[in-house]
């Protein structure tokens, strides 16, 4: 029993050991494979659809495996072969996918490593603010993880890109922050060569040329380190610098001996044949400067054969302008004019500012019939250029600031959510605190608002009250008159005319005849005078049953005395107002007190209209205005309002509201009456 269960564990340790050697060997052959396809893809002998075939293949492994750092390494060697071959659009999606994976594993390194790469990539498409972008954010995440080599290659490479786009003072502001770093770092003679070499250029432009010359001179010195490989021709290159220099300061003897010694730099032609043709193209102009015949225009020609095939625009016009003066030079006017009006319009179709500005200002001394044309295109040209290289400073200036305002906000979003909720619970109480409060205090607003309202109502009263009174005294006055011109007056009169009437019955026909006419005009006078005295008891009876017009007529008059606009005012004369009650009275009297109030507060109307009117059994108040209006669906909560639909509600009364912004407001108040005691009965 023990021999078998120990031969089933031997079957089972081999079955498991089999299964784990396949896993094992198809991950290495997998990783050889990849292994074997970079290698491919970097090889210089293939022809270009291999070397991209082996690339894709290598891509679609590392896809699919784990993303980790090693397969970021990897992804980075992929877009490294993508430059390689130029082939920029790969390059460019491999780069924002290793800035996509750096982004959600939170691969600081990676991740900066794919911003630079993709600032290289738009520095290369001339895209200046998108690399200008790229380059920063790298800035900003080396600086904060302390890395110091690659914080000094991205200041380099930043001040090569604001060299590019002729911000001058910003690019050496820049180059002088990675030399600062790299002066404290070892082993970093490239970074220094690329520095220094910078500088060189940058005071040669703006024709320092003693401080030109010293730093070209310094990265010739760093060039002694043999670590840096010879096949980048790094030598070459400060020799045409420095000779370019002397270029600038009319020194063309020296210029040609560095030129020439530039040229004779071991396998420059093969490592480097666009730094050979410029050399050459250089050497030969300087030959021309001194009036040397030797090897030209064959070393003009030769370099601009090789800048042609290499399809390197702007050095093919450089060429091109040297040619022109050359012939110049040697009085051939229709070979120097035909090389610079190829310089011109290539320049105009390649769009190169510069190298446009270059090919005018030799177009205007070879063909000075039509000089003054290209010089006012110069100019023009030359302001836009001014123009755009002022934008793009102040463009790279933005994007550091806006980066940073940026940064500030998100520093700031952490601190400021951990606060939020504690803030928003304040808020709820405060605000549930404040909505307690408001709501007490408006019922105690609503509370002494009745209170007010009653005493004004008991004001109103007794203000009527009195002057009912005052109307029955002068009544009562009225009326002892009246009695005493009656008594006094009429009585006392008509008893004499009987009297004298009695008397004709003793006299003759005649005599009785022309007394009794006398004593008819009598009588016609004394009912002449009892006539007048029925009028006057009229007039008291039509003021007793209209002393509430009287008040209002009070207010109006007022109202016309006190404001500019027009007030017309109509009483249906069917109302009877003695049968109409005193609380309805007081309170269409404060209705109309507070209408008049609103269109002088708010309407701004030129003419009020306020109207009585008996309709259906209801007595009708109409205040109608021209004002500019109000939108009646957001003004329900004005006091005025809630004052006139309460006093209208005390009457049993409805109250519509008619308006619109600029279109006036009509104001109807329906109070309903008892039947057959609203209107004058005829008699």
């Amino acid at each position: 029993m023990k021999n078998n269960c120990l031969i089933l564990t031997t079957i089972l340790v081999l079955l498991f050991g089999c299964s784990k050697k396949k896993g094992n060997d198809n991950h290495a052959v997998q990783t050889d494979s990849l292994s074997i396809y970079l290698s491919l893809a970097n090889d210089i002998s293939l022809p270009y659809e291999e070397k991209q075939s082996y690339n894709k293949k290598a891509l679609d492994i590392i896809i699919d495996q784990k993303d980790d750092s090693l397969n970021k390494v990897n992804l980075f060697k992929i877009a490294n072969r993508y430059y390689n071959m130029s082939d920029w659009d790969s390059y460019k999606r491999t780069s924002y996918l290793i800035l996509d994976r750096s982004e959600k594993s939170k691969d600081s390194v990676n991740l900066a490593k794919a911003y630079t790469y993709l600032g290289d990539y738009y520095l290369l498409k001339a895209i200046s603010d998108s690399a200008y972008m790229n380059y920063f954010a790298a800035e900003k995440i080396y600086a904060r993880i302390n890395d110091e080599l690659n914080l000094a290659k991205i200041y380099s490479s930043k001040a090569n890109l604001q060299y590019q786009e002729d911000a001058l003072f910003e690019s050496e502001v820049t180059v002088f922050k990675a030399l600062r770093i790299l002066k404290k770092l070892k082993n970093v003679s490239n970074q220094l060569y690329d520095c220094y070499n910078l500088l060189g250029i940058l005071y040669n432009d703006r024709e320092e040329y003693d401080r030109a010359l010293e730093f070209h001179n310094k990265a010739l010195e760093i060039l002694k380190d043999k670590s840096i490989p010879a096949e980048l021709q790094l030598e070459a290159t400060s020799l045409n610098n420095i000779g370019f220099v002397y270029l600038g300061m009319k020194d063309y003897k020296k210029a040609k001996y560095y030129f020439h010694k530039g040229l004779m730099q071991d396998n420059l032609y093969q490592g480097n044949a666009k730094l050979y043709a410029m050399l050459l193209d250089n050497l030969a102009y300087a030959k021309l400067r001194m009036r040397e015949s030797d090897g030209l225009p064959e070393q003009f020609y030769q370099a601009l054969k090789i800048r042609d095939s290499l399809n390197q625009t702007s050095g093919v016009i450089l060429n091109k302008i040297h040619l022109s003066e050359y012939f110049a030079f040697k009085q051939d006017s229709i070979k120097a004019l035909k090389f610079s009006k190829e310089a011109v319009e290539l320049s105009r179709s390649s769009e190169s500012p510069a190298s446009l500005m270059e090919s005018l200002k030799q177009i205007t001394l070879v063909d000075p019939k039509n000089a003054s044309i290209y010089s006012k295109e110069y100019i023009r040209i030359n302001e836009k250029l001014k123009k755009t290289e002022r934008k793009m400073g102040e463009k790279f200036s933005r994007i550091e600031y806006e980066t940073n305002e940026i940064k500030d906000q998100n520093s700031s979003l952490q601190e400021k959510n951990k606060t939020l909720i504690y803030v928003f619970s304040i808020c709820t109480l405060l605000g549930l605190f404040f909505y307690v409060y408001k709501t007490q205090q408006a019922k105690n607003r609503e509370l002494l608002f009745k209170q007010q309202q009653q005493i004004a109502n008991e004001d109103i009263y007794n203000l009527m009250i009195s002057q009912q009174n005052e109307i029955e005294l002068t009544r009562i006055k009225e009326k002892k008159k009246v009695a005493q011109e009656l008594h006094d007056g009429v009585l006392g009169r008509m008893f004499g005319i009987r009297i004298s009437l009695d008397s004709l019955d003793k006299l003759d026909e005649s005599e009785a005849i022309s007394k009794r006419k006398k004593y008819l005009d009598e009588l016609k006078n004394v009912e002449q005078d009892i006539r007048e005295i029925s009028h006057d008891l009229n007039r008291e009876k039509s003021e007793l049953i209209n002393n509430f017009v009287s008040i209002l007529n009070k207010l109006f008059e007022d109202q016309k005395n006190t404001y500019s606009s027009k007030l017309i005012t109509v009483f249906d004369p069917e109302i009877k107002w003695d049968l109409i009650s005193n609380i309805v009275k007081i309170n269409l009297y404060r209705i109309v007190q507070e209408g008049l109030q609103n269109c002088n507060k708010y309407a701004k109307a030129d003419i009020i209209r306020v109207e009585f009117k008996n309709e259906n059994d209801n007595l009708v108040l109409t205040i109608e205005d021209d004002g500019i209006g109000f939108n009646t669906d957001k003004t329900k909560n004005g006091i005025g309002l809630n004052n006139i639909e309460y006093r209208a509600t005390e009457c049993k009364g409805t109250v519509t509201i008619k308006s619109a912004k600029g279109e006036g407001t009509i104001l109807i108040i329906k109070v309903p009456l008892e039947p057959n005691n609203n209107l004058h009965n005829d008699i």
